[in-house]
């Protein structure tokens, strides 16, 4: 079989995650690594320093070809790709809808790997989108895409239990190991005609919205199951804080009630209100249940327990947080 020219295109941690993995591998099996296509670097912290993304950073690593478009679908883009003759092209956590023209170049067609389980949880962001909802199980699909977003028909998918106590990054990465190993199998099938695409069952699609800074704010009128779901979905980003004195307090791991401070609430307590348990823990009183708080963090400080943290500000109890 003669080489097949392949472009990758992606942005994230979990794009570079699942390519860093595969390229050895899928360059053994006749797939030449012809370019990268991801984003251009961005400002990041007080200074704004302009930093790579972490595929970028992976991609000048292996001393591929990059490139950085504003917009993809720009004509000098889509010139400098066809320019490039791709065979294929597979796509994962870009960030940008991808043209049709772009998308008609390559014989192989454009391939999209999405870490859920298509036609659920389409969008940007499906992983923290399953944690929210208290999924119990997720997975990483591999489509061929069109000019909808996520809604190609599949050629493959593979299922992942979610633990209950899983975070953002935990997942993620197992996600992104089940994505590896499901493109290894898929594409060399995929080239040699041994694969037929289905369509997605589109009635029970679901969808997934861009997450923002504000989305991390916690609203205490939520049930502590809710909000426990929120901390762990958003531990990487945006994080999820509260206000304490006109400073944003991050709420980095907490529990639900446990069997000790069952029945804990003192009468009259109200929705975000802050006080100890029968068993000493730093608790808040949610919409429905108590959310006890394990580890914290004070813009400006290191992260700390929760009992340290009420060590140095015993002021927090009575607090209402808003």
């Amino acid at each position: 079989m003669s080489k097949i020219k392949t472009i990758l295109i992606g942005t994230s941690g979990f794009a570079e995650n699942i390519f860093r993995k595969t390229c050895s591998e899928l360059k053994s099996r006749g797939f030449e690594i012809i370019g990268v296509i991801t984003a251009p670097d961005k400002p990041v912290g007080r200074k704004q320093v302009l930093m790579p993304c972490p595929v970028k950073k992976w991609a000048l690593e292996g001393n591929f070809e990059v490139l950085e478009p504003d917009r993809i679908r720009k004509p000098k883009w889509v010139a400098k790709i066809k320019g490039l003759a791709p065979d294929l092209i597979v796509l994962c956590a870009y960030g940008q809808i991808i043209p049709k023209e772009i998308l008609d170049i390559p014989k192989y067609k454009a391939l999209n790997i999405h870490p859920s389980l298509l036609p659920c949880w389409r969008g940007a962001s499906p992983i923290q989108s399953a944690i929210l909802n208290g999924d119990k199980e997720t997975g990483v699909s591999i489509m061929v895409m069109d000019e909808e977003m996520d809604h190609g028909p599949l050629l493959a998918s593979t299922k992942l239990q979610i633990p209950n106590s899983q975070t953002y990054r935990e997942l993620e990465n197992k996600l992104a190991d089940l994505g590896a190993e499901l493109l290894i199998k898929t594409l060399p099938d995929w080239v040699e005609g041994k694969i037929k695409a289905k369509p997605q069952e589109h009635s029970k699609a679901t969808f997934c919205k861009l997450i923002k800074k504000e989305d991390g704010k916690i609203d205490w009128h939520k049930s502590a199951e809710e909000i426990e779901r929120q901390i762990r979905a958003f531990s990487e980003w945006p994080e999820s804080y509260t206000d304490f004195n006109g400073k944003i307090l991050k709420i980095i791991e907490a529990d639900l009630e446990i069997p000790s401070d069952a029945s804990s609430i003192p009468l009259g307590k109200t929705k975000g209100e802050v006080f100890l348990t029968n068993s000493r823990n730093l608790a808040v009183r949610t919409g429905k249940g108590i959310l006890i708080l394990k580890e914290i963090q004070l813009a400006g400080k290191k992260p700390m327990s929760a009992k340290d943290f009420l060590n140095g500000h015993p002021e927090i109890i009575g607090m209402i947080f808003k």
